[in-house]
């Protein structure tokens, strides 16, 4: 076989596994809704400046606490700010917390996970008795001390979140890495005498991306919720505007202005339930013990 035939049947193999992927994935009705929902809210999350009527953070753009108008489609809060550029600016902080955050946990959990699960004994025990220990103590009251101790700002909160996520991401990790370190192909390959870091990043982990994949796509809303929590509680970042921001401060006009709370709390449930349904299709799509169906 020639060098030139190698890239392109390598290309032609890929080409075959993503149409492979969409097939499955595509069985899913919710999945394809749900991937539809967040591609949405990422290109509102670009675009944002170009949609957005107001500064979100301006007051007194229009009279305070204005119904949905033709003006204001989604009203005015207590300050005359608009609600409509609230929620769409929210969008980027919510989205980039998200992707920003899950990546970090990602990054964490997986040489955590792979440590632990591939050298095992003494190693595999701090390291799970660690893991466990973060995730025995809520995530959201970890979250408010950091954020005290560390500062309120978004690249902060944006750590501290990742830092505190990575524990369901090592479990997994760790589980792969039992499972394939004993698999034929790795004992080939260490016979050959590569080495443990070879071993490690390039025969088993690729193995284990699937259930990596799934894993840190359910820790992006999860990182959403907390981000927004924070940021209700008063310790998100003061100078950029959040949903959680905005429903905290709704909340004492509940009676008054139900558009407030209606808009950015609805966004944020549909964001993490587009999320969540991202997750279940894409377990669906790359679980191998589904692949026979």
């Amino acid at each position: 076989m020639t060098r030139r035939a190698l890239p392109t049947r390598r290309a032609n193999v890929l080409v075959g596994d993503l149409k492979e992927f969409w097939r499955r994935y595509r069985k899913s009705r919710t999945a394809v809704t749900g991937l539809a929902m967040v591609f949405l809210f990422a290109v509102i999350a670009l675009i944002a400046a170009f949609i957005s009527p107001y500064d979100p953070l301006k007051v007194g753009v229009g009279p305070p606490l204005t119904k949905p108008s033709a003006r204001h489609v989604m009203g005015t809060d207590d300050l005359g700010r608009d609600v409509y550029s609230g929620v769409v600016w929210g969008a980027r902080i919510s989205m980039l917390v998200g992707f920003l955050a899950a990546i970090t946990s990602a990054i964490i959990g997986c040489y955590i996970g792979a440590i632990s699960g591939y050298y095992g004994g003494f190693i595999d025990d701090l390291l799970m008795r660690i893991t466990e220990l973060f995730m025995v103590i809520p995530r959201l009251f970890l979250a408010l001390v950091m954020v005290a101790l560390f500062g309120s700002g978004l690249w902060n909160v944006i750590f501290v979140i990742g830092v505190l996520s990575w524990p369901p991401i090592a479990r997994v990790v760790r589980a792969e890495f039992l499972s394939l370190k004993e698999r034929e192909f790795v004992e080939a390959v260490r016979a050959l005498g590569a080495g443990n870091l070879t071993i490690i990043f390039g025969e088993i982990l690729p193995n284990a991306f699937p259930s990596l994949i799934v894993s840190s796509s359910l820790q992006v809303g999860s990182a959403i919720l907390i981000e927004a929590g924070l940021s209700f509680l008063g310790l998100g970042d003061p100078n950029t505007i959040s949903w959680g921001m905005m429903l905290s401060n709704a909340q004492r006009f509940l009676r008054e202005a139900w558009w407030m709370v209606t808009f950015p709390g609805g966004v944020l449930l549909l964001t993490v339930l587009a999320l969540n349904f991202v997750g279940d299709g894409l377990n669906d799509a790359l679980n191998p013990r589904l692949k026979e169906r």
